[in-house]
């Protein structure tokens, strides 16, 4: 198994009521359809870029000779009057911009980055000229005095989509594994995403709602990240036997407790049955190792809001077996230090019984 997660080195807010407004330091990114105070139909888009030299040294020395899936991923922060069913899509951005130092509430309104109108507003760098786009890219516009919005590639092989219902969580976990591929291979440059709701809801009175995701400025546990899952388990028996009982006891038996922030953690696991069978042997029957079954995995819970971190998941966070026991490995970047977090595993029995282990074994994250 592996999980790795990269976070946003820039992240800002494009909205078209405020065309020459930068919010480059906004703790919120909004992707909303709404009427403006003058009673016009506007829109605001999402900005997030990750960097180049993380997402490239990953992919060269972890994944480059094996499967792997890349998901972007925002948390919501806050949502209303949202329709039944609804899409976000991303695009990979054609254009380079400046992040800013500006917020949506300044007063006066910070103009020194990215905003609707302009890549860089200091140095008065638009998106594109009124209705002309570079060859497979496009963007969008409401009249000359609002050209810009973004520039993006239009290509179906970059674009992605998340649909929404009222039954579904709002947060956004978008496939964007073509995309990232493109910007390796240097098919295009890396500029980032833009973030949008689907044509037939932005600039229309067919629908207006807000939601809002948190960004890189985040003061919270939520800032949006670029997940990439790769699977490197490896599951050899060697002389374990495999347990087929839910009568089992697990142990971790290498947790340190503290790990520092980008280190990568071995977690070995000790599994054996809760009542042995008596036998003639020197050693205790209770130290006989067995193997948890190769449909075995691990999940990650934050252990104060007992949110799902890492969920389980059968590509990708798959525990390993070998002559000695079960272990899997953690990349700590992708969690957030100074807090504490739960190991939690589950294992399917050849039975088709399903056994959940949760015995409080947590670590924290230290800078």
């Amino acid at each position: 198994m592996a999980v790795y997660k990269i976070f946003p080195e820039k992240t800002s807010t494009l909205y078209s009521f405020y065309p020459e407004t930068n919010t480059g330091l906004d703790e919120i990114l909004e992707i909303s359809t709404f009427t403006s105070i003058n009673s016009t139909d506007e829109v605001s888009r999402a900005l997030i870029k990750f960097p180049s030299d993380q997402i490239n040294n990953i992919i060269s020395t972890e994944v480059i000779d094996k499967p792997f899936d890349i998901y972007l991923k925002l948390s919501l922060a806050n949502a209303s009057s949202i329709p039944l069913d609804y899409t976000l899509y991303s695009h990979p951005l054609a254009a380079d911009w400046d992040k800013g130092t500006g917020r949506l509430g300044n007063v006066p309104t910070s103009t020194d980055g990215v905003s609707w109108k302009y890549k860089d507003t200091l140095n008065g760098s638009v998106w594109f000229i009124y209705n002309t786009y570079p060859s497979g890219t496009t963007g969008s516009y409401m009249s000359g005095s609002l050209t810009g919005g973004g520039l993006w590639y239009t290509s179906s092989n970059y674009a992605s989509s998340q649909s929404f219902t009222n039954i579904t969580s709002k947060d956004i976990e978008l496939k964007v594994t073509n995309t990232v591929k493109s910007w390796y291979s240097s098919s295009i440059p890396n500029y980032g995403f833009i973030l949008k709701h689907s044509s037939s809801f932005e600039f229309t009175t067919a629908s207006k709602f807000e939601t809002k995701y948190f960004s890189d400025n985040t003061h919270t546990i939520y800032p949006p990240n670029l997940e990439i899952r790769w699977d490197d388990s490896s599951y050899i028996t060697g002389s374990l036997s495999i347990i087929n009982s839910d009568q089992i006891v697990t142990t971790i038996v290498n947790n340190k407790n503290e790990y520092q922030q980008d280190s990568i953690q071995r977690f070995r696991i000790n599994t054996r049955d809760q009542y042995p069978i008596r036998m003639f042997q020197t050693s205790s029957v209770y130290l006989n190792n067995k193997l948890l079954p190769s449909s075995s995995y691990w999940s990650i819970k934050d252990l104060d809001t007992e949110e799902i971190i890492i969920d389980y998941d059968t590509s990708y966070t798959k525990i390993s077996a070998d002559s000695i026991g079960n272990y899997f490995d953690i990349y700590v970047n992708g969690l957030e230090p100074e807090r504490y977090y739960k190991l939690l595993f589950k294992s399917i029995l050849s039975n088709g019984e399903t056994i959940v282990t949760d015995n409080n074994y947590y670590f924290k994250v230290i800078r």
